[in-house]
């Protein structure tokens, strides 16, 4: 089948489904191959196309896809408030073997939703049904929507389900904060509930996941058909497969300090580029610590945020990690 196809036989089906989200920067080629040998998900999420006037297709991003070593389908994510430049993307992206074409309607950052794109459309109801009535006429696939609940207020969540269940959306993930809350506390799970029961699409429930038994809590109190997940699956790779394991009913067997220390390994070996300066190298690892560190406490965040050198960083890392104790690695 092609990727497509098997992305749209997992919507059709009843089984759980589980999800990387798309992270600008974080979700490449390099990291979908670290997280798929830790169990992984079903489906993968590209980090945004930027589209905009005569744009196409980064390549980088491409890579995620045509070079996709998981075996498992991969989602093409646009973010972009141009009809005709994302249209025209859309059937670009069509001609590679991607999932389905997702639109971001998400993104919490002031440099994107200030030009009112991502998150910030949320401010524009009839630009999205604009949007989404042009896309669903040019994507042939499968064509899904990631979004927030509003971009000041959940009120504004009412506005927009009407808009999505409208234009026949094949599977919608929510994120349940928004736009302007960012990532601070108070998720609205409810509202996620609120629309599994609305829409007749699978649903996807986004937002500081972090654990498999809550995970599963999370899937019982929504009805949401799966999780996509983000920061948790940097902080644990093992989660994707700790979730499968809690659903089933039997034992999860958590990594031990070791395991982690390798996985940072990995890490390393995958996301550094030979001949890029030591400090450059040290920085781009800590987008990743700074999360793998919220499952191992503030003291190691502490000492590994003011590493500047190959060796403090793995001094650090051996010093916190270099252990056989289970370690959950949920947010302390």
């Amino acid at each position: 089948m092609t990727p497509s196809e098997t992305f749209s036989a997992l919507l059709r089906g009843n089984a759980l489904l589980t999800a990387l989200a798309p992270m600008q920067d974080v979700t490449t080629l390099q990291f979908m191959r670290v997280v798929d040998r830790y169990g992984g998900p079903e489906i993968y999420w590209t980090e945004y196309f930027r589209v905009h006037g005569d744009s196409r297709p980064e390549k980088w991003i491409l890579d995620s896809i045509t070079k996709n070593p998981t075996g498992k389908p991969v989602v093409a994510q646009m973010i972009g408030n141009d009809i005709p430049a994302l249209v025209r993307n859309a059937k670009l992206l069509q001609k590679f073997p991607v999932a389905a074409i997702d639109l971001n309607l998400g993104c919490p950052a002031p440099i994107v939703y200030r030009k009112c794109a991502g998150g910030g459309l949320l401010r524009e109801p009839q630009k999205i049904d604009a949007i989404l009535g042009a896309l669903r006429d040019a994507v042939s696939i499968p064509f899904t929507v990631k979004t927030r609940i509003g971009f000041e207020s959940p009120e504004e969540f009412d506005l927009l389900l009407p808009i999505f269940a409208k234009h026949a959306i094949d599977l919608l993930t929510v994120h349940a904060r928004t736009v302007k809350q960012m990532y601070r506390p108070g998720v609205r799970y409810d509202l996620i509930a609120h629309a599994a029961r609305e829409l007749k699409c699978p649903v996807l429930a986004n937002g500081n996941v972090f654990s498999a038994a809550q995970a599963q809590q999370l899937l019982a109190e929504t009805g949401a058909r799966g999780l996509m997940i983000g920061r948790g699956a940097i902080r644990n790779p093992w989660l994707f497969e700790q979730i499968r394991v809690q659903m089933r009913g039997e034992n999860i067997k958590l990594p031990v300090g070791r395991d982690v220390l390798n996985y940072v390994h990995e890490l390393w070996d995958n996301e550094i580029t030979p001949g890029v300066r030591e400090s450059a190298q040290v920085q781009r690892m800590k987008k990743f610590t700074n999360f793998i560190g919220e499952g191992i406490g503030e003291k190691f965040l502490h000492d590994i945020r003011r590493v500047a050198t190959t060796a403090d960083f793995w001094r650090v890392c051996e010093e916190y990690l270099n252990h056989g104790e289970p370690m959950a690695l949920a947010p302390k």
